[in-house]
């Protein structure tokens, strides 16, 4: 790896005294739950990306695969890239980006950055009409991506090809930009905007909020301060593309005079994939999301990794990284409103609590971070009691492109709260605990929100995705939880009347609606819906009936393996009941267990049952604890369904039998 000097300090932003958080922690003992970070002042990003092109040009700026592409290589395709759109593309364009973790990717962020358009991540593959229903609200200029996988109406119309990298990991076969004609009435991003990100919306429809070059700016400074992230370094792109925590590993980067070094696919899939990834590209370091880090702490941690730092974040924490884990973790929280990042809570193998299976605090605020604990009425409550988190300072984002879900959640403090410095606190609607030290523990939602695999759902959402559907009259979504805590979504639909949708058709017609994270597990038809005692459906019975029936099937891998086949394959699904080998009935019954669908059979493909991505890795970790044979998931995803993966999971254990 080439090591560069380090760039000139990239030029402040004119600093705003109303957004200005540079007041010291309060005191300990009966102090109100107001906690501020260190001083903070904005900078740029662009321009400290420029910094580094221009002192250390032959630098590696994207590892990607077996190509190096340098700093150079980089402004220049970045500045062939914004001169093809720069006639379509005015500053304050909103840019849907449909690409996936890869040079091409790298390329545009900085492409748009130039041009002063607002950079809309969307993912590889947005549902069509999660994508509609984006162009029916928003200005979008055009969408960016393979036109084979870009939605129906937006690959018959007019396509402007663009000079982006087809080679590389997760690389567009082709690139091109959509255009397509604003609908009246579509909202613009805010002025400022360097970015909008999608997060879900419990009117039934996704919710785009807007963020300034200074807030992200903030958050990359706390960055390379806090793990030393420089020149000859290693950065992951890893975070799924639709999520703005992708955004933290990109910019940190290339503000570092870093390499990024995108992810292949299966590394979300596989942890042991993903350790094995790390090793072989000598990361130093990455960004993770808490359910895909979790499996790495229940085993051994690789010892030969190059990998210092680790942020992992998107969830609850469950245990502290043993002693044994030789890399800095650091826990983050932030909403999407808040700039990715809020607070962390920093941990070592040498800390006295390493290995404690307690879950760590959330942390303590970064720099230009202020946090407020809040009674119903806004006021602070005293430091140990529980209460909402409200956020304020650089953090804080511009605002959703909806002015008036802006103006219900970006609130102004109490008028006794003493917080002078501060014009605007987001309400995160988190249920929190401030320690004596400012340090924050994390209870809960106070709301109907919840988390899926790291990522924020609205359960309403997701109803109003089902009954776009004319066979659905009504659905109810509940949340469905295991032993440790992880928690799948189920869907209660009554039908229409004089309808009988399979279950399956259903799930089929919401995956154009919703991220993977967000599609159900299961859907039970129902005839109606029980209700409390004021009269509204009362969604803890509900979650109720969906525990009493996940309790009824088979729970426990091992025995099932063991035991009587016609029990283990016990459960409503056809194909069920030819589970008679050992791998059969393991498979079978994890699944179940993991899905909380008893009915799902042997005919089922795992996706189509509602697998994903974290469900896969805990399926091949458990065939691996139990029988000692590690498959891949591409394995598991080509596999026609569940049964020809046991098949393939009988031919090794014949190839490797026990004691052998």
């Amino acid at each position: 790896m080439i090591q560069s000097p380090a760039a000139p300090a990239a030029p402040a932003l004119p600093l705003d005294p109303a957004r200005a958080t540079c007041v010291d922690s309060a005191p300990a003992g009966s102090a109100p739950s107001v906690a501020h970070g260190p001083c903070a002042e904005p900078t740029r990003v662009l321009a400290r990306f420029e910094d580094w092109a221009r002192n250390t040009p032959q630098a590696p700026a994207v590892i990607d695969d077996t190509r190096i592409w340098t700093y150079r290589d980089l402004d220049a395709a970045a500045a062939l890239v914004a001169a093809d759109l720069a006639d379509r593309v005015r500053p304050g364009d909103l840019v849907g980006v449909c690409l996936d973790r890869s040079t091409a990717l790298v390329v545009t962020a900085v492409a748009l950055a130039r041009l002063g358009a607002v950079y809309l991540p969307l993912g590889p593959r947005p549902g069509e009409r999660r994508i509609q229903a984006v162009t029916e609200d928003l200005d979008v200029a055009c969408l960016i991506g393979d036109p084979g996988v870009l939605p129906e109406e937006h690959r018959g119309g007019q396509h402007l090809p663009l000079a982006l990298p087809t080679d590389g990991v997760n690389a567009p076969a082709v690139a091109v930009a959509a255009v397509a004609d604003s609908v009246p009435g579509t909202r613009r991003a805010p002025e400022g905007a360097l970015y909008a990100v999608l997060t879900s919306g419990s009117t039934g429809r996704p919710k785009a909020v807007a963020v300034a070059e200074s807030s992200l700016s903030v958050a990359l400074d706390w960055y390379r301060s806090e793990t030393g992230l420089a020149p000859g370094d290693r950065q992951s792109l890893l975070i799924g593309v639709a999520f703005d925590p992708h955004l933290l590993e990109l910019w940190a980067a290339l503000t570092s005079g870093a390499a990024l070094v995108p992810a292949p696919d299966d590394t979300r899939w596989d942890s042991r994939v993903l350790t094995d990834w790390w090793r072989d590209t000598a990361l130093t370091h990455a960004v993770a999301a808490t359910p895909t880090v979790e499996p790495l702490l229940d085993r051994p941690w690789p010892q030969d990794l190059k990998l210092r730092h680790l942020v992992v974040g998107g969830d609850r924490m469950r245990r502290r990284p043993g002693a044994d884990v030789t890399a800095t973790v650091h826990n983050a929280y932030g909403p999407a409103e808040a700039t990715v990042v809020t607070t962390t809570h920093t941990m070592r193998g040498t800390d006295p609590e390493a290995g404690d299976r307690t879950p760590p605090p959330i942390g303590t605020a970064l720099p230009g971070v202020t946090l407020v604990v809040t009674d119903e009425e806004g006021r602070p409550v005293a430091r140990g009691q529980e209460g909402e988190l409200r956020v304020g300072g650089h953090c804080l984002a511009l605002g959703y492109l909806d002015p008036e879900l802006t103006a219900r959640r970006f609130t102004a403090p109490a008028p006794d709260a003493e917080l002078p410095a501060v014009e605007r606190l987001y309400r995160t609607g988190d249920r929190v605990r401030m320690n004596t030290d400012g340090s924050l523990d994390f209870l809960g939602r106070l709301d109907d929100q919840v988390k899926i695999s790291g990522v924020r759902i609205e359960p309403a959402e997701v109803e109003a995705a089902f009954e776009q559907d004319p066979r659905v009259r009504t659905a109810v979504v509940t949340v469905l939880r295991d032993s440790s805590g992880h928690g799948r979504l189920v869907a209660h639909v009554r039908p229409t009347d004089g309808t009988e949708p399979a279950a399956g058709d259903l799930l089929d017609a919401v995956r154009s609606w919703l991220p993977e994270q967000a599609v159900p597990t299961a859907v039970r038809i129902v005839d109606g819906f029980p209700l409390d005692a004021n009269g509204k459906v009362d969604r803890l019975a509900l979650a109720a009936r969906s525990q009493t029936d996940r309790a009824q099937a088979p729970r426990s891998p091992l025995a099932a393996a063991s035991g009587d086949p016609a029990e283990a394959a016990a459960g409503t699904g056809a194909a069920a009941v030819v589970a008679v080998t050992a791998a059969e009935r393991l498979v079978l019954t994890t699944v179940r267990d993991l899905l909380g669908r008893p009915d799902t059979g042997l005919g089922d493909h795992f996706t189509d049952a509602g697998g994903t991505s974290v469900v896969a890795a805990r399926l091949l970790a458990t065939v691996e604890r139990e029988t000692g044979v590690r498959l891949r998931a591409p394995e598991l995803l080509r596999s026609t369904d569940l049964r020809a993966f046991a098949a393939l999971l009988d031919q090794r254990l014949t190839a490797h039998p026990e004691g052998a």
